[in-house]
């Protein structure tokens, strides 16, 4: 059976980390986060996620919790998005370049990047391994993907994963399978990793929340997924997010977050006759085209 490589979070690359991905589909990165992102990951999102709802479907699981939007619940996920072993690599598979005509000039678009879903999620004991699945589905995509991926995932171990709280499943190599090919329990193995480690997989990778066969322990992880800018947003951050909470971020989070066009001129706004880059609205949260975005409901 094919085995996930291990790096090193402190001497790992971006090269190493998309070699990884691009021959299993997914890859552990030992060490990630900084002490103080998961300190504050803890600090911020533990008490809430503890007052959430467990699911009401096999796939969400009815021992488990979920919490999104974390953008607006803590300012830790901004470090997660931008790693310098995450976004590149992102970029890497996001980004592919693609050529095409308008009127007689050849013209080179690049889709960019952008944040597709936020969530933290606690397996409790008694929660059944999830059904596997592969995360482009949303995106109808077809598979193989001939390297046009459409999403790069990241789950960060807030607490310890093993294989007996939870840790991930993962089947390494279901990256490079087809449509008609059926996922078997039996192929996948459970991702062990210490807190502030992360699991980094592909869209097309087939993967899925583990059992949790403990009499007490909690999994709990973070995960964010950066998706091409070319396909919709999972999680709606427009609703999610009020305009004054995506205009304290760096701009770098808030073309992220999806106020930007990009260079294939997706989500543009028009003010006053013209089509532009709604990151210029941020600057002006009074103005007429941005009143009533988003919504808070804590």
């Amino acid at each position: 059976m094919l085995e996930m490589t291990r790096l090193s979070g402190q001497a790992a690359t971006a090269q190493d980390v998309i070699a990884a991905l691009e021959r299993d589909g997914g890859v552990i990165v030992e060490d990630f986060l900084a002490s103080e992102t998961l300190d504050g990951l803890r600090n911020d999102l533990l008490p809430l996620i503890e007052r959430q709802a467990v699911g009401r479907d096999s796939f969400s699981g009815n021992c488990t919790r979920r919490l999104s939007r974390l953008f607006s619940r803590t300012r830790h996920c901004a470090a997660l998005a931008t790693h310098p072993l995450y976004l590149p690599v992102a970029e890497h598979f996001l980004g592919k370049p693609r050529e095409v005509w308008v009127g007689d000039r050849r013209v080179t678009l690049t889709a960019g990047v952008r944040i597709g879903v936020t969530q933290a999620i606690q397996i409790g004991p008694g929660q059944a391994a999830q059904p596997l699945h592969r995360d482009d589905t949303a995106f109808m995509w077809r598979h193989p993907t001939a390297g046009r991926e459409g999403r790069v995932q990241i789950i960060c171990a807030v607490s310890d994963f093993t294989a007996e709280n939870g840790g991930t499943l993962v089947i390494p190599g279901s990256h490079l399978w087809d449509d008609d090919r059926k996922p078997e329990l039996s192929e996948a193995q459970p991702t062990i990793m210490k807190a502030g480690s992360a699991l980094i997989f592909l869209g097309s990778t087939f993967h899925a929340g583990g059992a949790n066969t403990t009499q007490g322990e909690y999994r709990t992880a973070v995960g964010i997924a950066l998706d091409a800018a070319n396909v919709r947003q999972e999680e709606n951050m427009y609703l999610s997010m009020t305009p004054e909470d995506v205009a304290s971020y760096p701009e770098q989070i808030q073309r992220l977050l999806g106020w930007s066009a990009g260079d294939n001129h997706m989500g543009w706004v028009e003010v006053d006759g013209q089509m532009i880059d709604p990151i210029h609205l941020l600057g002006d949260l009074d103005s007429a085209a941005v009143r009533g975005v988003g919504a808070r409901r804590d």
